[in-house]
């Protein structure tokens, strides 16, 4: 074994003694180009957010716990009207524009399935509500209403 293949297993050996995996969180987008209320030019941006949102939820979860989420249908809040500056606007009226999300979802934990299913996202009271996203956040009522099946739906699983 030379220096390198040396330094390679130490590495590898190290982290395998590292302790237990990290928890995971792996989202999915089942035809994003039929999410009606996103046009081509945001939709790469808007489903990485998400993405990185729906990520950021793994602290939540058992280390070895890896959670899959399959986004089948989303609506945002609001609706989109015009551009300002290369940016879209959505102009919200807390009436019937409130976000939704449709998705199907599967707990593992080491490879077994602890729970799947799927659920019905909606953030219907969205503009009377507290919300703890920054106003600038352009996703702060999508990102509120994942928090809250997050919170729904951990606390279910661990009863």
């Amino acid at each position: 074994m030379n220096k390198l293949q040396k330094m390679i297993y130490g590495v590898a050996v190290g982290f395998s003694l590292a302790g237990p995996c990290l928890a995971e969180v792996h989202v999915t987008y089942v035809k994003p180009e039929q999410f009606f209320d996103i046009n081509q030019t945001d939709r790469e941006q808007i489903l990485n957010d998400l993405t990185t949102h729906f990520q950021s939820l793994d602290k939540s979860l058992a280390p070895d716990q890896t959670l899959n989420v399959e986004v089948t249908a989303l609506e945002l809040s609001g609706q989109v009207k015009e551009r300002f500056r290369g940016n879209p606007v959505r102009v919200l009226k807390g009436g019937a524009d409130w976000p939704s999300m449709h998705l199907r979802y599967r707990l593992e934990s080491k490879g077994q399935l602890v729970r799947s299913g799927e659920d019905d996202l909606a953030n219907m009271a969205y503009l009377n509500r507290m919300n703890n996203y920054p106003t600038s956040d352009y996703l702060r009522y999508e990102k509120q209403m994942i928090d809250d099946w997050f919170r729904n739906w951990l606390g279910a699983t661990k009863k």
